[in-house]
């Protein structure tokens, strides 16, 4: 959530970030500057009814110790009008503070100044790219017709068991599945993250706290009778361990990780880019995570990104980076920077990792603040990164490494899984 300080002093700056993403805030934002000024001046008058309360029952004591119990009574009479005023005037503050709450809830964050402007991800730039293409003979197949063919991923039982996007894993896929999991828990926890196995679901509070909701997209998967939602990443429990907390300044950075299947409705998802692994329902991936010194975002931004670069050279996966534009970012992002691995079985780029810096917005929701060496406190900046998310991940490795003798496997992986080709 934007802060309101920040709307106040830089309201065109803001309104010109915003721009990027393709968005007319004009209005918006003038009526949270109107709303908050009648919320301070609510406040105000609020402050010296209570004020004048107070005065009038310290009178009304006095009156009674000197024996004037008519001037006494008089007052008690004037403190009954300003105890119903209190009370309209809290109920009028209430009525401010939640439409001026929705009115902040509705906004995304602002763009970082090198976020470019841009309505879709065909704006996106595209900051660099490693690794040849890999050139596959004939006959090669998408990663859907090899997981049948080798025995590795049954999509068919688990849209009987479940529904569409709810694969099962069998035999080698479900170890190289788990393979991967633990490659990535190990590089994590080599780079200084401490790993967590969070909780599955999450309430209302933290829903809101990271920017999921409210669900505008309808992407959670919601239990009513328990009012939970299962997490659509590990960013969700991980980032609200830090909501309502003060921290030290010296105990910054915290820097966590986890691994946690993910669950996402995929609303309005369908046609080709859904084939198999590319969009589920339920998929794994391991999450990185940074509550930081605001001064530090930027450069822990591209540390985490590098952080994913070293995973995917590991893997032997051609890919490129992609700064995502306005229009392309999240809701509660900053900046983003995609990470996509080419996939020569479907001759296309896939996504795999998303790495953001949200800036205070999170830290806004959450209340995460710090307190600093002068005493003040200040809103932390939160990031996270999918290191990595597995399906595409998975799709990549069989299209690229397939021949004619069966899938080789990246050599990094072997000691995880106990074979080196799939046959």
């Amino acid at each position: 959530m934007l802060t309101l300080s920040d709307i106040r002093a830089k309201r065109n700056e803001i309104e010109a970030a915003l721009a990027k993403r393709m968005l007319e805030v004009g209005n918006t934002l003038d009526n949270i500057l109107e709303l908050d000024e009648q919320r301070r001046q609510t406040q105000a008058k609020l402050d010296d009814t209570l004020a004048e309360s107070n005065r009038l029952s310290k009178s009304i004591g006095q009156l009674f110790k000197e024996g004037k119990r008519d001037e006494a009574e008089a007052l008690k009479a004037q403190t009954s009008g300003l105890k119903e005023r209190t009370q309209e005037l809290r109920e009028e503050q209430s009525t401010l503070e939640g439409s001026l709450e929705q009115l902040l809830f509705s906004l995304p964050n602002a763009p970082h100044e090198l976020v470019p402007a841009g309505k879709s991800d065909a704006d996106n730039e595209e900051v660099n790219r490693y690794g040849e293409l890999p050139q596959l003979g004939e006959g090669a197949l998408p990663h859907w017709e090899l997981c049948q063919q080798y025995n590795l991923i049954d999509f068919d039982l688990g849209a009987k068991v479940t529904g569409a996007g709810f694969p099962f894993y069998t035999g080698k896929g479900a170890r190289l599945q788990r393979a991967l999991i633990q490659f990535f828990l190990d590089e994590a926890n080599d780079a200084g993250y401490t790993e967590f196995i969070p909780p599955f679901l999450v309430n209302e509070a933290s829903g809101i706290g990271t920017g999921q909701l409210p669900d505008k997209e309808g992407q959670m998967y919601h239990m009513p009778a328990d009012d939970l939602y299962l997490i659509p990443t590990a960013e969700v429990p991980l980032t609200n361990i830090y909501r309502d907390v003060i921290l030290k300044e010296d105990e910054l950075p915290k820097k966590l990780c986890g691994y946690t299947p993910c669950f996402r409705r995929e609303a309005g998802s369908y046609g080709k880019d859904v084939r198999g692994l590319n969009r589920l329902h339920q998929f794994d991936k391991v999450e990185i995570v940074q509550v930081v010194h605001p001064e530090r975002s930027q450069a822990v931004l591209d540390e985490m990104v590098a952080h994913v670069v070293s995973l995917l050279k590991k893997l032997e996966l051609p890919f490129r980076t992609l700064r995502l534009c306005g229009g392309d970012l999240g809701f509660a992002a900053g900046i983003t920077y995609d990470m996509e691995v080419y996939s020569a079985g479907q001759d296309r780029w896939l996504e795999v990792s998303s790495i953001s810096n949200f800036m205070t917005f999170q830290a806004n929701r959450l209340k995460c603040r710090y307190k600093g060496k002068d005493g003040k406190t200040q809103l932390v900046h939160t990031l996270n990164g999918s290191a990595l998310a597995l399906p595409r991940i998975v799709a990549a490795i069989l299209e690229n490494n397939q021949d004619a003798e069966g899938i080789r496997i990246p050599e990094v992986l072997h000691r995880y899984t106990g074979f080196d080709a799939i046959h």
